[in-house]
């Protein structure tokens, strides 16, 4: 929690995961300074249109979103295929996170996935999307997700390499 910030709870927010009753949390009324949050963390594929519709605000007038993808290469080194492997506690530390960002009173929703397993080149292994009234705090707001997200999330990538050697990153 980011030192002298409100809480999410104390700032209203609604949290929920994605299949709770099968929908993501409807919005809260407008004027409420509640913000829709969900995360999770999944071995399925993931799906940016998705993470938008979650974000739909009537009083948004900006949804940023974010995909990273995996790429073909780390450091000048051809990468034919990753795996990423989480800590049981990922899926709780991602939510942390995302509530933390919702707390932001500018703030209307907001929501993020990251995929374990394997995944191959172009696959998707994060999706964040974030609503407010204006671009400038949905730009700001999408970015902090993501850098807090690269930041803390307990989850570690095996790349492999076109030679056959492989490196773990992130791992501790």
């Amino acid at each position: 929690m980011v030192t002298g910030a409100q809480t999410p709870e104390a700032a209203g927010v609604v949290t929920a995961t994605p299949g709770e009753a099968g929908v993501p949390p409807a919005p809260p009324a407008a004027g409420t300074g509640a913000a829709t949050v969900f995360g999770t963390v999944t071995e399925e594929p993931l799906d940016l249109a998705a993470h938008e519709a979650a974000v739909a605000d009537r009083r948004a007038g900006a949804v940023v979103s974010f995909q990273g993808v995996v790429r073909d290469h780390d450091h000048g080194r051809a990468v034919t295929s990753l795996e990423y492997e989480g800590h049981p506690s990922a899926a709780e530390v991602l939510r942390e996170v995302a509530a933390e960002v919702a707390a932001d009173p500018d703030v209307y929703a907001v929501a993020v996935s990251h995929r374990v397993g394997p995944l191959g080149i172009g696959d998707v292994a994060l999706v964040a999307a974030v609503s407010t009234a204006h671009r400038a705090a949905a730009f700001a707001a999408c970015a902090r997700l993501v850098d807090e997200v690269k930041a803390r999330l307990p989850i570690w990538k095996r790349q492999v390499f076109v030679d056959g050697t492989e490196e773990w990153v992130n791992c501790p």
